[in-house]
């Protein structure tokens, strides 16, 4: 007769304690903004003047910078999973600076971007001299802070993906005549498309959640640059219950879209 082990009695009893405190400090906050979001009032105060149009601001902007995302990550990834004949020091200082942002404090970021595109930017300033476009303070500025946060995680998830990719495939699609091109786009391509949607839908995640790059590169600057969470910040001040709302949308925007990726993203991660 077989027997059933339980994966849990190889887990060591003096872990348990400090992994429950770990499990209560990550679950308690959420558990907390749950029991004290105002469900009754959520609908009136989502229809609302401040969070009705942040939240129509913050769906737009994510959008389109998940699209940036797709369109320059994807072509970054396939350099990346191809870097294994690079130098070594190299190789590693380019993956650690398109992963930087990922540990970036987002506020640095927001300076950074006003360093590169603002007034007196290092391409912001001859843009402004040329034409009087500045990009700081509009809403172009916000999809462009939400790119750079949410960029290093399509990039990752990609990559893992094509590096996942059965090799075999593309040998058989040369050996018929295709092309590099040809094969990027009928084999490779498709087979990585479920990691290309993973990392897509977590850069929307990560980009409708940006605050600290949105408000020191974009400002808050209401129906313009005025995202959920910023919109969130200023009203924990003046309304507390709108507050909570967006906190709320904001936090089950997160766990859906963890939920449905469940582990893809943590292997191209891994990779």
């Amino acid at each position: 007769m077989r027997v059933r082990r339980d994966p849990l009695a190889r887990v060591p009893r003096a872990v348990w304690v400090p992994a429950a405190l770990a499990f209560v400090l990550l679950v308690g906050p959420l558990v907390a903004l749950l029991v004290r979001a105002p469900w009754a009032r959520l609908p009136q105060l989502l229809a609302g003047d401040t969070v009705l149009p942040a939240l129509g601001l913050s769906l737009g902007t994510a959008s389109v910078s998940t699209g940036c995302c797709v369109l320059l990550g994807v072509p970054l990834a396939v350099v990346l999973s191809g870097a294994d004949g690079w130098p070594s020091p190299l190789r590693r200082l380019v993956r650690a600076l398109v992963t930087t942002p990922l540990v970036l404090p987002p506020v640095v970021g927001g300076i950074a971007l006003l360093l590169l595109l603002g007034r007196v930017g290092l391409i912001g300033g001859p843009l402004y001299l040329a034409s009087g476009f500045q990009i700081p303070f509009t809403t172009l500025a916000v999809i462009i802070a939400q790119t750079f946060v949410g960029l290093p995680f399509l990039v990752l998830g990609v990559e893992g993906a094509l590096r996942g990719v059965d090799r075999r495939f593309a040998i058989a699609a040369t050996t018929l005549g295709a092309g590099p091109w040809t094969r990027f786009v009928r084999v490779t391509l498709p087979l990585a498309a479920p990691g290309v949607a993973a990392g897509a839908v977590l850069a929307f995640a990560r980009a409708i959640g940006e605050f600290g790059a949105t408000v020191t590169f974009a400002g808050s600057l209401p129906k313009v640059t005025q995202t959920l969470p910023v919109a969130a910040y200023l009203a924990l001040n003046s309304d507390r219950d709108a507050a909570i709302a967006i906190a709320v949308v904001l936090m089950v925007v997160a766990v859906v879209v963890l939920v449905s990726l469940r582990d893809r993203w943590l292997q191209g991660l891994a990779r």
